[in-house]
């Protein structure tokens, strides 16, 4: 069976390899950006290791029970670890209950499949608990973690795993993909494509959820309208963003990229650069916004906004970080979008 990931093909032939078994190593470490396909390639490599009845050494049919449970991530033998509900970070406890579960054997997959989701947000004092497990592994255990960049995790974690370095695809490939594997029309695929920057992860993320693109849609519009009103009006709109102490940081969380890709591009036209706009559909807004700024400012912009970003995960104030980029935005009428 084709493990449909797309990009990914020299991964896909490694980890076939692995799945046989001569070559199986006991943890792997999935790199990329978010949306690049970490988890999908992690729980197809669990599927070849664990499917009752593989078409050839190293795949998985996709039918069977086993296939069926790890695909959605409800199988038995799949322990899944994440951040505990309002927690930001992978715990040392949650690192010891999980030791505690892979000490047993397989309830009814050949492998116990430890499934560790955006491990850079484990503490340190978790990174090196997992160690142990790292260095003495049980038998018939794979862990499988995730991760944004390498240098977020502790090297002597990065040591003990097979490294595997996804990077986004081409837009120009993505672009054909999503026309010929998922029927999109040409104009939507090109916009998923850019928008998405290859990375089919984020791609599909839009196709499946189409309300994102409704969000992004309203948060645009609102972005834009800010940059005509009076400073005290900027300042309305952050306080309402921010007023709920439970929901601040969650609702900067779902704009920041959105301002961050727009500055992002203006930057890119700025410096008059190749490459290719993320927001295709704000060209005309983004070479506005451009025509007015020097490189300079436009490198300040992009600067403060990618900061902003970290500084939000290192849990700033979410209204003054807010206000903060607002003071730097330039008081411009930008032209209306086209429906």
């Amino acid at each position: 069976m084709d493990w449909k990931i797309h990009g990914h093909d020299w991964a896909v032939q490694l980890l076939s390899a692995h799945a046989t078994g001569d070559k199986l190593r006991h943890a792997y470490l999935f790199i990329g950006p978010q949306g690049v396909g970490r988890r999908t390639l992690a729980l197809r490599f669990a599927q070849a290791l664990n499917c009752a009845a593989p078409p050839e050494p190293g795949q998985f049919c996709g039918e069977c029970r086993q296939c069926r449970q790890f695909h959605v991530m409800q199988h038995p033998d799949l322990n899944l670890l994440v951040p505990e509900e309002g927690h930001k970070d992978i715990l040392i406890d949650q690192i010891r209950e999980l030791q505690h579960r892979l000490a047993l054997a397989p309830y009814s997959a050949a492998y116990r499949i430890a499934l560790l989701l955006d491990f850079q947000r484990a503490t340190t004092q978790a990174m090196n608990a997992l160690l142990k497990t790292l260095e003495e592994p049980q038998d018939k255990v794979v862990l499988l973690l995730t991760a944004d960049a390498l240098e977020s995790l502790l090297p002597t974690i990065v040591s003990r795993c097979e490294v595997i370095r996804l990077r986004p695809a081409s837009i120009a490939s993505t672009e054909i993909y999503l026309k010929s594997e998922k029927g999109l029309p040409g104009d939507e695929a090109k916009f998923i494509a850019h928008l998405s920057g290859g990375r089919v992860g984020s791609a599909l993320h839009y196709i499946e959820e189409p309300e994102v693109l409704s969000h992004r849609h309203d948060v645009v519009d609102t972005f834009f309208g800010l940059f005509s009103v009076a400073r005290y009006e900027r300042f309305k709109y952050a306080f309402a963003l921010t007023k709920s102490y439970e929901t601040a940081r969650e609702n900067v969380a779902e704009v920041l990229p959105i301002w961050l890709s727009f500055w992002r591009d203006v930057f890119v036209q700025v410096s008059k650069a190749n490459i290719p706009l993320v927001n295709v559909d704000l060209e005309t807004q983004v070479n506005f916004v451009a025509a007015t700024l020097d490189l300079k400012t436009a490198r300040a912009l992009l600067t403060a906004h990618e900061k902003a970003v970290h500084y939000l995960d290192a849990y700033a104030n979410a209204r003054v970080l807010v206000e903060t980029l607002m003071l730097q935005w330039p008081f411009i009428t930008i032209p209306e979008r086209q429906a």
